[in-house]
Formats: structure tokens, sequence, C-alpha cells
């Protein structure tokens, strides 16, 4: 459930130029097309979403790369 979640939020703030039926949960998201701006747009609409805050060591492209990457990084804040 988490994964359709955070899928709903890159289709809706990362302005990807893939379509939105093409994102696997390991598809690279900066090869469909997200940039730094977008990636910090994404990662404020999570934050607000998922009530929780990305610490500095977890900003980076490999935290951003995909859906799962995403994923894995919201469960461990969240726990």
């Amino acid at each position: 459930m988490i994964v359709e979640q955070i899928r709903d939020i890159v289709i809706q703030h990362a302005r990807l130029s893939s379509k939105p039926e093409e994102l696997g949960p390991t598809s690279d998201l900066y090869t469909a097309g997200l940039t730094s701006l977008t990636t910090v747009h994404l990662m404020l609409a999570l934050e607000d979403h998922f009530s929780v805050e990305f610490p500095d060591k977890m900003l980076s492209r490999k935290t951003f790369e995909s859906i799962q990457s995403i994923s894995e990084a919201i469960s461990e804040l969240q726990s």
C-alpha cells in the first residue's frame, strides 16, 4: 500500500516525462525525468503525506532514484 501511495505522489509532484503506467517500483525516476528541483517538490510532498522528515544523510540521489528506494527510506523513518 505504501508503494502505491508513493507512486501517486511521484505522479502528482515529480513532473516526469515518462507515462505514469510505465513507472514500476524499481524504475529509475531520474531517467524518467526527475530533476533536482522536482526532487525537492517530491520530498516535501512525501514529508507532508507521511509525516516524516528526511535527514541530511538521506538527501541523495540514491534515496529518490526509484519508488522502491523511497519506500525503503520512508519505512526506515517511520520505524
